[in-house]
């Protein structure tokens, strides 16, 4: 295994290029001394903008909109695409599988802020037959299956068929749940007039949430407003279902019922990042727990130069004794909080605790409508969804993909939905014509 050698006095690595992970490395950039050296790593080239998935799911965006090179966010850092494997406190190195094959790094102050793993063995079958949602991946292969349903019952005859071809069923009534299936009604609506062999009652949509309203992140009042436009645009919202087993045509409740599906999406469970267990660090649901200035101690008290934010942490928050929720918003703020603490931490002086006060909640329940409450001010439909893309907007790297992406949502704001199914297929993977049928 070959040993990367620090080329400063003392070294910064970061773990994980989500929101956190990339976040801090910007702060740290512009506040570290110049002895210091900053190291990102990260198993993807780029961050993505998990809540902008739904939207990629319905083509209002295209996927490389929900995406930023971490390169490009990095000035002075210096960047490492890989996967963490190992983690040594003692020697105060880390195990990385690279493209140049096994590495080992060493670091003086280590800080965790990767994400989560889609747990898909919540429900018999979910793993099998479900389609999850946490990647760009995910949803890239969620929109082409969407669109391969609605091909497929073109070319159908048998009613019933057609009618579970047709019924999109989505597990969970949080904000990934609420989102995909405003996304995906929208979208099924937008592009049904190139498919003129379906009808409008062949597309179905289905919301199964096991709790009394859906988005109980938020007030009951936009909770309320946002079932009232699912429920108005078709969608069948049913809280307090929920599934108990899955199959390749169908999902069962709870309750007995039964509904004919070929497309389930799930939108509900998370597990812990391997790496977690490996540390045997002190956890709680999964989660890495760590003091107010977010420095993680070991089972002896004793700190050794660990960090956590972001999903990975259960971070207390000061400002009102709970814990703080694994959302964007409160990862940037703890990435900020860090950032100080390091600096403040290298010059030998206190740190401080995380405290922050949430501004608030947003949500896209479709193309072009929305539910948020910022700073206890309810806002719903259009204001609230231009909010959303204004605030991811303005997390872009540079002036000019602000532009580009700014130009390109705008422009999808008037024009329909695009249906491109996109196979990534390789000539070598392209099979032949038949050596009989081959044209001469």
């Amino acid at each position: 295994m070959k040993l990367t050698q620090p080329t400063a006095a003392r070294t910064i690595a970061i773990v994980g290029g989500g929101f956190a992970g990339t976040t801090l490395a910007r702060e740290l950039e512009r506040s570290l001394p110049h002895d210091c050296e900053l190291l990102l790593i990260s198993e993807e080239s780029y961050t993505t903008f998990n809540p902008m998935l739904p939207e990629a799911v319905g083509a209002s965006i295209f996927p490389e909109q929900v995406v930023a090179p971490i390169r490009q966010m990095l000035k002075r850092g210096r960047f490492i695409m890989g996967r963490v494997t190992a983690v040594d406190r003692a020697a105060r190195t880390v195990d990385c599988s690279t493209l140049a094959g096994e590495q080992r790094i060493a670091y003086d102050h280590l800080v965790f802020a990767f994400g989560n793993r889609a747990h898909l063995d919540l429900i018999p079958g979910l793993a099998v037959h479900a389609l999850p949602l946490k990647t760009v991946g995910d949803a890239m292969h969620i929109r082409n299956m969407v669109l391969r349903r609605v091909a497929q019952i073109e070319l159908e005859t048998n009613p019933d068929m057609r009618c579970r071809l047709g019924h999109f069923v989505v597990i969970g009534g949080g904000f990934s749940g609420v989102e995909v299936a405003g996304e995906l009604i929208d979208c099924l609506k937008s592009i049904r007039r190139y498919y003129p062999r379906v009808a409008a009652d062949e597309l179905n949509v289905t919301v199964l949430q096991d709790q009394p309203r859906l988005l109980l992140e938020l007030s009951e009042r936009l909770g309320r407003a946002a079932q009232r436009s699912l429920v108005a645009r078709g969608i069948d919202v049913r809280t307090g279902a929920r599934a108990v087993s899955i199959d390749d045509v169908s999902v069962k409740l709870a309750d007995g019922a039964t509904l004919q599906t070929a497309t389930v999406i799930c939108t509900i469970g998370t597990r812990s990042n391997p790496l977690i267990e490996s540390l045997r660090l002190p956890t709680e649901r999964g989660r890495i727990v760590v003091n107010g200035d977010l420095s993680v101690r070991d089972t002896a008290g004793q700190s050794d130069g660990l960090s956590a934010i972001g999903d990975c942490a259960q971070v207390p928050n000061a400002y009102d004794g709970k814990i703080a929720p694994p959302t964007a918003q409160f990862a940037v703020r703890e990435a900020r909080c860090l950032a100080l603490n390091l600096v403040a931490a290298l010059a030998g002086k206190p740190t401080r605790a995380f405290n922050y006060r949430a501004r608030g909640q947003m949500a896209a329940i479709g193309h072009m409508k929305g539910v948020a409450d910022i700073f206890g001010i309810p806002l719903s439909g259009l204001p609230a969804w231009l909010l959303w893309r204004a605030y991811y907007l303005s997390q872009m790297p540079s002036l000019g993909r602000k532009v580009r992406i700014f130009v390109e949502w705008t422009w999808g704001m008037f024009f329909p939905t695009d249906i491109t199914h996109l196979r990534f297929t390789r000539s070598s993977e392209i099979d032949p014509l038949p050596r009989a049928a081959t044209p001469r």
